[in-house]
């Protein structure tokens, strides 16, 4: 596919371009709690509950770890979308290269430190000893799947930035296919409990990469022909401070979101556990809805950053336009689906009708939280193309400020539904502050040489 594929020529165009990048993705995510499930099911065939708190505690703890590391893959979707735009296949290359090999050393680091990350993880989890100590077995296995599971975040990232969703599909289901089969052989069949679980998801992660290298074949074929003049072309001093400098920044936002969603658990404690639990049924519906999302932002990725590396202005303009329109649509469509079948969904997830009435009650900001949260997603897409991401932490880490302020001060007097409205304006805050920011972006286009 060359850059001329990449740009409609009208709106018509621009729209069918969106649709045709978003559904892979929305495919994708959808396959990702179909995992969780698996896991959960498989172990709870087994002899003891314990087996199932090990998993569920070892998926946290790992879910939160790697999940610091996602700017590997926003950080390449960006470099290689801006690539791609210029059609400069070396410089694909370079990107994507360069970040696998950030990947690799990063996941052996995180291998080295095991320990220590173990006992901080355990530490703070309030089990018993029979939990942990199975829990820490799953955790010894699972933890060799670090590197593999950082190359995939930079396969994945390369094939959003070249616009080839269908591959970053086909790689999601190699990955949980592969884990879902494993999961069923080493625990049913041959009965290797938790560790089977924890075995299964890291041999998949690594069988991903492997699949997601092959489909990448031909832009790590120059570093096999001509190793020293590429590694020379790899270690080059400024893009590699660039590099380092997007994804210092995408890291350190990632922190202050999960900061953020930390703060809403442990203030949530205040109010008991019936509404500690309804609050974490909600904001697991937060997270699917951001599930759905996803793919409209993940388009404007792609497509922004594409054109923004052509230093098309229009086509930039209109590639922000046509997916900010489908997202609006889709956000729309969510708040409908939460308004019709919000509680419907509440009662699949728990039985216990306490939980159920103030879930019920709490229910209208998750209502509202699709159209005030779209926004920041999709602006962080855009940003993310165009490899903004100093302005992305500094909003996000003025979001985050404010939004503790207000839940402080407004908490003791509105008790829980103080702390929703202080969430949705946090997410409000995401949204706008970029958008101020905007056209400042915009106008740089004219000015900006390429790299």
């Amino acid at each position: 596919m060359t850059n001329n594929d990449i740009l409609p020529t009208d709106m018509k165009g621009w729209h069918k371009r969106v649709l045709q990048l978003t559904w892979p993705i929305m495919l994708s995510n959808l396959s990702v709690p179909l995992v969780g499930a698996v896991d959960t099911a498989v172990v709870g065939q087994l002899s003891h509950p314990r087996y199932m708190a090990a998993v569920a505690i070892g998926a946290i703890i790992f879910s939160s770890v790697f999940w610091a590391f996602g700017f590997l893959r926003m950080g390449t979707t960006g470099f290689v979308s801006q690539a791609y735009g210029r059609n400069n296949t070396h410089q694909v290359s370079l990107a994507f290269l360069r970040a696998c090999s950030i990947a690799i050393v990063l996941g052996f680091i995180i291998i080295l430190l095991q320990k220590p990350i173990g006992w901080l993880a355990f530490s703070l989890m309030d089990t018993n000893a029979e939990v942990t100590s199975t829990a820490e077995s799953y955790y010894a296995i699972r933890i060799w799947s670090a590197p593999a599971t950082f190359v995939n975040y930079c396969i994945l990232g390369t094939l959003i930035g070249l616009q080839r969703m269908r591959l970053a599909l086909a790689t999601q289901l190699v990955l949980n296919g592969a884990n879902i089969l494993l999961d069923l052989y080493f625990v049913l069949v041959l009965k290797m409990d938790s560790e089977g679980v924890a075995l299964s998801s890291a041999i998949s992660d690594y069988l991903a990469a492997g699949f997601g290298l092959w489909l990448l074949r031909e832009y790590i074929r120059p570093v096999l022909e001509q190793p020293t003049t590429f590694i020379k072309h790899m270690l080059h001093r400024k893009e590699l401070r660039a590099m380092f400098s997007v994804n210092i920044n995408l890291f350190i936002r990632t922190l202050f979101l999960t900061s953020a969603f930390f703060f809403f658990t442990a203030q949530s404690t205040q109010f008991g556990t019936a509404t500690l639990a309804a609050n974490a049924i909600l904001i697991n519906m937060l997270h699917m809805l951001a599930y759905g999302l996803d793919g409209f932002a993940h388009a404007a990725e792609a497509l922004v950053g594409g054109a923004y590396g052509k230093r098309d202005k229009q086509a930039f303009s209109a590639a922000v336009k046509s997916s900010m329109l489908w997202a609006a649509i889709a956000s729309v469509m969510i708040t409908g689906l939460y308004a019709l079948f919000g509680m419907s969904i509440i009662r699949l997830m728990t039985g216990i009708e306490e939980v159920i009435s103030l879930a019920e009650s709490y229910l209208p900001w998750l209502i509202a939280a699709p159209v005030l949260a779209v926004w920041s997603y999709q602006y962080d897409g855009i940003f993310i193309g165009t490899t903004q991401t100093s302005t992305m932490r500094n909003t996000v880490g003025i979001a985050l400020v404010i939004y503790v302020i207000v839940a402080l001060v407004t908490v003791p007097y509105w008790g829980n539904h103080a702390l929703w409205a202080s969430l949705m304006l946090f997410l409000v805050i995401r949204g706008g502050s970029l958008a101020l920011y905007y056209p400042k972006l915009l106008a740089s286009m004219n000015t900006r040489t390429n790299p």
